[in-house]
């Protein structure tokens, strides 16, 4: 089975155009992944690879179009070029002997805004020498006829590597011990896939698996006869956020519980930031606007988690008339004029576009939280839902 894109370390590949940026993805994938080309502006939209560079693992490069893009369409090229930045993870800057003039410079202020970590390779150094002393992490090369471009290349991201990649944090595996018993709590309703179960919810159960945990799986309707089943009782409960009232008045209170979306707002974003986003939902007045984010698209059913629940326990909570406004996908910008911002649990997106946006929330001075935390907000359970993380709020 494939690694999923939302688990893979994310490199973004940028630099001007005709300075190698192509070539260098295609000597690292081993094959023609970018058309490569004299002509500038051969690469117009973004290009995914996925792939496995070991020893770092599975990772996702995103080539760029040409930061000088003089086309006829260059604006809306160099637009989605910047908007692949909140999804970096690590960001890889090519030049050539011409070296770094303001494209590059004001990129790399960019990275350094939002604590992305890169590396300059310096590329047909062969044609001709150049030293920059201005930066570190600069790797110098020529990517048509270096032959260890590629160890060389790998050798200098490694140290690159964000220290929550180089350990990968656990989804629920650190908040019990081995042979603990963990019940998860999983509906089979409207927004469950037929004969499956949804991604937060595999993950977590290969998580604990993977923990050495005993793993109990049931619907919300069997729950209490799990429960009473049991020798002893279950570390912990885990819960789908729409069922979470009825599972919290099954579980006993001296049993921690928490949702899939809590923590999923741990691993791909930050937790503490999240939950005191929330308490800005009992200041909320009458005509203030609520964005409810989500990082993929999908078809919305009849009883659609962010365009329907969410919305009716906002307004029931706060008793106002909000005006709440949904977006999905990985482009939005403009944050202006809301006075909160519910994002999704991203399992489809990396770690990094979460934190890109938490940053530009905090930059507006715009509150953000994650969907089971508004969840268990609204129902008044949001003490009880973060308590096993300990957080000093």
């Amino acid at each position: 089975m494939k690694t999923l894109k939302s688990m893979r370390l994310h490199i973004g590949i940028f630099g001007k155009a005709n300075v190698g940026k192509s070539s260098l993805l295609n000597r690292i994938a081993n094959q023609d992944v970018s058309i490569v080309s004299e002509i500038a502006g051969t690469t117009t939209d973004v290009v995914e690879k996925s792939m496995e560079l070991l020893p770092i693992g599975p990772v996702t490069f995103l080539d760029t179009a040409g930061l000088d893009d003089i086309t006829a369409l260059a604006e809306k090229r160099i637009q989605k070029t910047m908007k692949i930045i909140n999804r970096c993870d690590v960001a890889v800057v090519v030049c050539d002997f011409n070296g770094i003039d303001k494209y590059e410079k004001d990129l790399i202020e960019t990275f350094d805004e939002l604590k992305i970590p890169y590396l300059i390779v310096v590329n047909k150094c062969d044609v001709k020498k150049l030293e920059i002393k201005e930066f570190d992490n600069v790797l110098y090369t020529s990517v048509k006829n270096d032959k260890d471009i590629v160890f060389k290349f790998k050798a200098a991201l490694v140290k690159l590597l964000p220290e929550d990649f180089v350990n990968s944090p656990k989804i629920a595996g650190d908040l019990v011990s081995e042979k603990d018993t963990v019940i998860l709590v999983v509906p089979i309703d409207k927004e469950a896939p037929k004969g499956r179960l949804i991604l937060p919810q595999v993950q977590t159960i290969r998580d604990l698996l993977d923990s050495n945990c005993l793993v109990y799986v049931v619907k919300e309707t069997e729950l209490k006869d799990a429960i009473e089943n049991l020798k002893q009782l279950p570390a912990l409960v885990v819960t789908d956020s729409q069922a979470f009232k009825k599972v919290s008045e099954i579980v006993p209170e001296d049993i921690p519980l928490t949702s899939f979306s809590i923590l999923f707002a741990r691993l791909k974003g930050d937790l503490k930031e999240f939950v005191k986003g929330a308490d800005t939902i009992g200041e909320l007045k009458d005509g203030d606007k609520v964005l409810i984010l989500e990082s993929c698209s999908h078809h919305a059913i009849e009883d659609d988690i962010g365009r329907v629940k969410i919305p009716n326990l906002l307004k029931q909570k706060t008793g106002k008339n909000l005006v709440i406004e949904n977006y999905s996908g990985h482009d939005f910008q403009d944050i202006s004029g809301y006075k909160l911002i519910i994002h999704c649990g991203a399992c489809m997106t990396n770690r990094r576009e979460i934190l890109s946006r938490i940053l530009l929330a905090n930059k507006t001075n715009i509150p953000i939280t994650n969907y089971g935390i508004a969840i268990s907000y609204c129902l008044g359970i949001l003490p009880r839902a973060v308590k096993i993380f300990n957080l000093d709020i």
